[in-house]
């Protein structure tokens, strides 16, 4: 199929491009990597009246750690450029970032799709998505009216929703602290598909033992999601297949053709172990 008729509009600074996102309204949609919005838009399920393409933009693109520990992503950063880190800036601290990146579509789509394109597109499945809820990242929005940051659990709101205004653009990624025992698993049907199911685990490790943690799901609500109940048992000092179970029972995962409610239970249970055990053998 083709898309429905729309306006391009080309974007030589981030300023004007915030300004012409004002200016158009809601029928505006921005692009970059282009590898969600232009396919969804073929298959007409969007149909923005005008494209904002911020491609060109490339202060945005830029992978760099900071004075704190932590690190700072920019938007127009491809999947790809984070798999090589070939500056070597995610070192043991953020190599989970690297190891979850061919879980991300196959090698085309990871040299033009982008981390920002992916955190604002919002999938429930999206590997960028539950890697910044699991890991406490704040995403830093300009608009109009200025910067503001918004943390990742305030900013997934729904199917394809977050906080972002309409006349805003995500601009940077920032992961405050060092995760060295964090790991992201997940099952699909073939390599490449859209996940089924998947869980991140950042661990809290002193002295060889875990002392708390955080575990995030994908594919089981309407967005990514923290499951406090986990949380609850890694804090308390439980065993990791506890944990798994608890994030099992506190879930109740839609059904579809691709599986029962019960089979993705069932699914979350075995990658939460299996994501606790990698995060903690790092």
């Amino acid at each position: 199929m083709k898309p429905a008729p729309f306006a391009y509009h080309r974007a030589r600074d981030l300023d004007g491009a915030t300004r012409l996102l004002a200016e158009l309204g809601d029928d505006a949609k921005v692009v970059a990597g282009g590898q969600s919005l232009v396919a969804m838009m073929n298959f007409r399920l969007a149909r923005p009246r005008h494209l904002v393409d911020i491609g060109g933009l490339r202060e945005l693109d830029r992978l760099r750690t900071d004075a704190a520990g932590g690190l700072r992503i920019g938007a127009l950063t491809t999947h790809h450029t984070v798999e090589c880190d070939p500056a070597g800036r995610l070192g043991a601290d953020f190599a989970v970032l690297r190891r979850a990146m061919p879980w991300i579509g196959h090698l085309p789509i990871r040299t033009r799709g982008t981390v920002g394109g992916s955190i604002a597109h919002a999938d429930a499945t999206a590997e960028w998505c539950l890697l910044a809820l699991a890991l406490d990242a704040e995403f830093v929005a300009r608009g109009p009216r200025g910067e503001r940051r918004i943390a990742a659990g305030d900013f997934f709101l729904g199917y394809y929703t977050t906080a972002l205004d309409f006349d805003e653009i995500l601009v940077e990624i920032v992961f405050p602290r060092p995760a060295p025992h964090a790991a992201l698993t997940e099952f699909a049907e073939r390599q490449g598909d859209f996940a089924l199911v998947s869980a991140a685990v950042d661990l809290d490790v002193e002295g060889g033992a875990v002392h708390g943690g955080r575990v995030a799901l994908g594919g089981v609500a309407a967005a990514v999601t923290r499951v406090p109940q986990a949380e609850a048992v890694l804090a308390g000092g439980g065993s990791f297949a506890e944990c798994a179970a608890a994030a099992a029972d506190a879930v109740e995962p839609p059904a579809d053709a691709s599986g029962s409610t019960h089979y993705r239970k069932q699914l979350v249970r075995t990658l939460v172990l299996r994501a606790c055990e990698e995060a903690m053998a790092r």
